[in-house]
């Protein structure tokens, strides 16, 4: 069940809006800087100001890693699978989170703290293995080191 949510939040973001079909991502952007994801009502009353489709707009949002269905972790955690990373221990500071939190990647934890995702690179393979907590970068992980 999706928690019930105040859609007028949104109402000033769609009145610079309206009408204007093209606009959908930078409005689908702005409403998830609101909410923190993209809820049900909040795409519907999207698609009827911006007179757009529920089908079109579900297309951009399930396109887009960028766009979040379900509501997100206070802290979002980015691990590392990249090839520097997985050669020098990724998978085990991944395995090492996934238990310590108890998510797998693509998952919240049920009290909402945090979200754990994998990415293919970070850009800071001198620090391999890397996860990032937020902006925050933390690297030469063990899977010790990871959950503390």
């Amino acid at each position: 069940m999706t928690p019930s949510i105040d859609v007028s939040r949104i109402d000033p973001i769609l009145q610079k809006y309206t009408n204007q079909a093209g606009a959908l991502i930078p409005v689908l952007q702005e409403v998830q800087a609101v909410y923190g994801y993209l809820p049900e009502d909040a795409l519907k009353r999207v698609g009827q100001t911006l007179h757009v489709p529920m089908s079109r707009i579900y297309g951009v949002v399930t396109f887009y890693a960028q766009f979040y269905l379900t509501p997100r972790g206070q802290h979002t955690i980015k691990c590392c699978q990249g090839t520097a990373c997985h050669v020098r221990g990724g998978k085990g500071v991944l395995e090492a989170l996934e238990r310590e939190l108890k998510v797998a990647p693509g998952q919240t934890t049920g009290d909402l703290k945090f979200s754990l995702e994998t990415v293919a690179c970070v850009g800071t393979c001198f620090l391999a293995p890397v996860m990032m907590i937020g902006e925050d970068y933390y690297g030469k992980l063990t899977p010790n080191t990871a959950v503390k």
